[in-house]
């Protein structure tokens, strides 16, 4: 049996990081409020910071602090406080680019252990080496590489060394994720964590000498999105990548829904089980990955080199909805509150940790004053659902839009 790589998270708030723990992570990442590459992800406090990593650290889960943004010289007095509090909070390791930033961290925070964001763009074996000498333990590849390379990598630096890869969620368009396209358009800088995705825009030509008389990129009256990138899945490759020595595998994914962290992580811990175990995967962990709203799927770079943008839209495809979450379950009872509408006589698809989606009849409905439901149309209001099928606490509810 090969030795179980860990499974990372995203959590870009409190509730993303309790869905992260219960679904099977070993791990979180997150930001504070500053220096973090997910500006508008809500992001912890000093004292969410604390919370979050008591929560995680008693269920067993690391908690890693992103702080791979480039500083510019006016934020930098403000890095060793947040240095400081984050290393009193716990955090198991900082996620760092800027070298000056890492030499502040060994000074102010030199409990914590540090990792190289993908930010750095480590793409070979001397890089790595570099970072481990100047004290980090882990280095987070450049999405760019190969499954080949990535063993060449691990094959040439020290034993000690993690290697820790993305296999899910969004891709850039740029190396590693250092673009200026939103900086000059709408001074906004992605490397500062609040990149507007232009990427994600839909362009056409114009000609110098008729303003206002655009062309097409391709045949198409509509433009192109020429930039757009496809979103990464590697669930069905995970047994060579744990073949290639990669220690940590990372869900990418701080700016999406709780849901989407439960749906996602739940997935790969199946799969990574599976891989582990050589076994085939779990048809499905794959099947769930095409219930979550997600863009066209690619393998990035690992297996070399595929079509990498689609050109039709920017927009997700989005085949299921959360209607609903379980609040308690009690004497053939449950508790749900509403996330979206449904009707009396519906049949639900649940999601519960660790266990494989199952079809849930939603034939008897009720009000708080036990009257009988034929819709759930108010937000968020409560639900009776009389069920002989037990359902866990926190388990959603999701029906397949038409």
């Amino acid at each position: 049996m090969k030795k179980s790589p860990e499974l990372l998270s995203p959590a870009g708030d409190f509730e993303s990081l309790q869905e992260a723990v219960r679904y099977g992570a070993n791990a979180v990442y997150l930001a504070g409020k500053e220096f973090g590459m997910r500006a508008a992800s809500k992001n912890f406090g000093d004292e969410e910071l604390i919370e979050a990593v008591r929560f995680a650290h008693a269920h067993g889960v690391k908690v890693y602090l992103t702080c791979n943004t480039i500083p510019r010289n006016e934020e930098l007095k403000r890095i060793p406080e947040f240095l400081e509090k984050a290393q009193d909070a716990g955090v198991d390791a900082f996620i760092m680019t800027d070298f000056g930033v890492m030499e502040m961290a060994k000074k102010y925070a030199p409990k914590v252990a540090l990792h190289i964001s993908t930010q750095a763009g480590v793409a070979n074996y001397a890089t790595a080496n570099a970072f481990y000498h100047l004290g980090a333990s882990r280095v987070v590849l450049a999405r760019e590489l190969s499954i080949p390379e990535i063993a060449e990598i691990r094959a040439n630096i020290p034993e000690d060394l993690e290697i820790e890869c993305f296999v899910h969620g969004a891709m850039c368009v740029s190396f590693s994720g250092r673009c200026l396209l939103s900086n000059y358009l709408t001074g906004r800088d992605a490397n500062r964590g609040a990149c507007a995705q232009p990427c994600r825009w839909k362009y056409a030509l114009c000609e110098e000498t008729r303003p206002g008389k655009y062309f097409p990129i391709e045949e198409d009256k509509d433009g192109t999105y020429l930039l757009n990138s496809k979103d990464m899945c590697m669930i069905d490759s995970l047994p060579q990548l744990l073949e290639a020595g990669v220690t940590s595998l990372k869900i990418e994914g701080r700016a999406k829904s709780p849901y989407y962290v439960a749906a996602v992580t739940n997935a790969y811990r199946r799969a990574l089980e599976d891989a582990v175990n050589g076994v085939p995967l779990t048809a499905w962990a794959e099947e769930e990955l095409h219930k979550i709203s997600h863009r066209e799927y690619s393998h990035g770079f690992y297996l070399g080199q595929e079509p990498g943008q689609t050109l039709e839209s920017s927009g997700y495809v989005r085949e299921y909805e959360v209607i609903a979450v379980c609040k308690s379950y009690e004497n053939g009872t449950a508790v749900l509150k509403q996330r979206n509408r449904f009707f009396s006589g519906e049949t639900a698809d649940v999601i519960e940790p660790g266990k494989a989606p199952y079809l849930l009849p939603l034939t008897e409905l009720y009000d708080e004053a036990g009257e009988p439901l034929q819709n759930a149309n108010h937000a968020e209001m409560k639900v009776l659902l009389k069920t002989e099928i037990p359902i866990a606490p926190g388990a959603f509810l999701r029906h397949k839009l038409s």
